[in-house]
């Protein structure tokens, strides 16, 4: 069992984060999915970047901060897109922490990375938001920083695949990254803190 933190995407917190979360304490697991808005959620990914502009990327990591500040310090980063990138800017303030589940976008400072950090990243391939020589750059300096790194790509969905509410849905890569997230997170060394 692990503490989880999943931050949302910039759509803002959807329904299927809500149903992740649920699926994440289904498996025995205590997640927090704060949200980084206070805002109602997005309809489209234009509108999610003008709550972005609105709330302002600061604000949005001091909520983060502030949602994160009373979980154990191992507790598991995670984020959708968005949140992948506000998971991984916390990692250098949460250096204990048991893992980095990166879905929908890349996150982390390889200077933060402490050696053997698990870390998984799912991404759509091609994917408009992550150009593949940034996710190449990314991964071999995650891995040469000591992070014991998986890169998952699924051909053909779209960005955010596994939202079923929006037209990137794909079922089949959005059950088998739950299927991988979920053994990923069983794999992780007992958190103290969880039990």
């Amino acid at each position: 069992m692990a503490h989880i933190a999943l931050l949302h995407s910039v759509y803002g917190l959807r329904p299927a984060v809500a149903a992740a979360a649920a699926r994440l304490r289904a498996a025995g697991h205590r997640v927090v999915v704060p949200d980084l808005y206070g805002e109602p959620p997005a309809d489209t990914v234009e509108a999610g970047f003008v709550l972005l502009d609105k709330v302002g990327r600061d604000e949005v990591l001091r909520r983060a901060r502030v949602a994160l500040d009373p979980l154990p310090p191992t507790t598991v980063l995670a984020g959708w897109s968005m949140g992948a990138g506000v998971a991984g800017a916390l990692l250098g303030e949460r250096p204990a922490a048991a893992g980095l589940l990166l879905l929908h976008g890349t996150g982390g400072d390889p200077a933060a990375v402490r050696p053997g950090l698990p870390v998984q990243l799912h991404l759509a391939d091609p994917d408009e938001y992550e150009p593949p020589d940034e996710v190449d750059q990314w991964q071999a300096a995650m891995t040469a920083a000591g992070a014991r790194l998986e890169v998952f790509r699924y051909p053909g969905p779209g960005h955010l695949f596994t939202d079923p509410d929006v037209a990137d849905h794909d079922p089949a890569a959005a059950a088998l990254t739950w299927e991988r997230s979920l053994t990923f997170l069983r794999d992780l060394p007992a958190d103290p803190a969880a039990g």
